[in-house]
């Protein structure tokens, strides 16, 4: 197991322990496996305990492990091919968001994602995951040249949001990101979404309306980080944490109010643990989403999809019932 964060330390402890007392058994030449068996079962069973049990900030956490697969991970495990497709035809190739067409499990599908870099030089060349308005261009570009072809649409979400920068409003970042939403929203071919890490704010939107959008159990999935939402309400950061379960940003809470479709399990830690169990795990469940989309018609699609987002945060209140002595006063 990997231990990154505080609340692993317990984990850490015990692992330790183990490694001792292999290394006592080694060099004396004595037989401790019932011990080794013994602490192996405590560490299995805190594993569960903790990992079942962590807050919402302790996912956040885990979703920002700099281990963690990104979209190249996955499209290179994934699939049995990959030709990338680059450029907006308007202003550049936006590093932040890769795609490309794809096969997967013997079908052909057009997959897009944000792209995060694993050392400081690949996080400045692909801006830390926060696309511009190139990117989202670049994204409905290869959308469109996939229901061309009737090809499905897969994005895979991990951003801490759209490049705030100047730059990216001068050229119309609010714009891109709005027409990608118009345009996804009546797409006539299938599209799955999945957040596989963070999915903040519009950046993540941008590329997120689908007929299924499913989730990572250790994603988040807000309108604002809660480090940012912690700094407009309380002016510091210290209260992030709080902020977390305030905001109901994992995936079981976005399930439970109906905001997505589903939860991907990852492996036991999450999906840096074991990147190529975590692969299969969401091939598998992507070839599911596939086959029932499939036989689907397109118009079906697209107006399910529009009744989906259309619904959501709408409040039907309850007409007030009108009672004799109110009759009387109106009277």
């Amino acid at each position: 197991m990997k231990i990154s964060f505080d609340f692993e330390k317990p984990l850490a402890e015990l692992q330790q322990q183990i490694d001792k007392v292999v290394q006592i058994e080694d060099k004396n030449k004595l037989d401790m496996s019932a011990t080794i068996a013994e602490l192996q079962t405590k560490l299995e069973q805190a594993q569960k305990d903790i990992y079942g049990n962590l807050t919402g900030w302790q996912k956040v956490q885990i979703s920002r492990h700099p281990e963690r697969p990104y979209t190249l991970q996955y499209i290179e495990l994934m699939c049995d091919d990959f030709i990338e497709l680059h450029g907006d035809r308007t202003v550049g190739d936006d590093k932040a968001i890769v795609g490309g067409f794809a096969t997967i499990g013997g079908q052909t599908v057009m997959i897009i994602g944000h792209q995060k870099g694993r050392n400081t030089k690949e996080r400045q060349f692909r801006n830390f995951g926060m696309a511009n308005p190139e990117g989202y261009r670049k994204a409905l570009r290869l959308m469109k040249l996939a229901e061309k072809f009737n090809k499905p649409v897969i994005t895979l979400i991990d951003t801490p949001g759209a490049y705030p920068g100047l730059e990216a409003e001068e050229r119309g970042q609010g714009e891109a990101i709005a027409r990608n939403l118009l345009e996804m929203s009546v797409l006539k071919v299938p599209v799955i979404c999945v957040i596989i890490g963070e999915g903040a704010s519009g950046g993540a939107l941008g590329i997120g309306i689908g007929d299924r959008v499913l989730m990572l159990d250790n994603s988040w999935y807000s309108v604002i980080s809660p480090e940012n939402c912690s700094t407009i309400l309380w002016k510091t950061w210290e209260n992030k944490e709080r902020a977390a379960e305030v905001l109901k940003l994992t995936s079981t809470e976005m399930l439970k109010n109906k905001l997505i479709d589903g939860v991907v399990k990852e492996p036991l830690g999450g999906a840096h643990q074991d990147p190529v169990a975590m692969a299969t795990i969401l091939k598998k469940q992507l070839l599911k989403e596939l086959k029932e989309l499939k036989q689907k018609d397109v118009n079906q699609l697209v107006a399910e999809r529009i009744d989906k987002f259309g619904s959501m945060g709408v409040v039907i209140e309850d007409e007030p019932e009108v009672t004799e002595s109110a009759t009387k006063q109106t009277e």
